[in-house]
């Protein structure tokens, strides 16, 4: 019995490395999304502030277990290089009481916001899985949409291969 389900928890982690080798995701160079949303904390948010950096927009649950684990790795990140920023948009139709609970129990480095998914942010997909994060290239465009979870190396891996003259961009 413990074979077994040592082959499938294998089977399992091999199958989500494999989607997640494949879940990022070239975006449109011509996608320049406008966000500008009001943080928890009650500060507004503008994306159209943060051009010259690389902007990450990552999008959680309060109920997703990957997003909760990402989001520590998002935090250092962001603490550790200066030219970037991040915004955490909940994507989550429990009541903003909830989400401020939620908050104050996982805090992060980085802003984080309440979502109208009836509207999302003009320039993004709306997501159909989380965890979704875009990358925003300092100009403004959305340089790569990851639909996986993030750590480190992945951010640095995509920022890297975004560069302007990176191979394979």
């Amino acid at each position: 019995m413990k074979s077994l389900l040592r082959s499938t928890l294998i089977g399992a982690n091999l199958l989500l490395f494999a989607l997640s080798v494949h879940a990022a995701q070239p975006a449109n160079a011509a996608d320049t999304p406008v966000l500008a949303i009001q943080t928890l904390d009650g500060k507004t948010f503008d994306l159209a502030h943060e051009r010259g950096k690389w902007v990450i927009v990552n999008f959680w649950a309060t109920w997703c277990s990957p997003c909760i684990a990402e989001m520590p790795a998002i935090s250092r990140f962001v603490v550790s290089h200066k030219n970037v920023a991040a915004i955490g948009l909940a994507w989550d139709r429990s009541p903003r009481e909830e989400i401020l609970k939620f908050a104050r129990k996982h805090p992060v480095s980085y802003p984080l916001a309440l979502v109208d998914m009836d509207h999302p942010p003009a320039g993004l997909e709306a997501p159909q899985v989380l965890p979704t994060t875009y990358l925003i290239a300092p100009d403004g465009h959305v340089a790569e949409r990851i639909i996986a979870p993030v750590d480190e190396k992945s951010l640095a891996r995509a920022i890297a291969a975004a560069r302007p003259g990176s191979a394979g961009h």
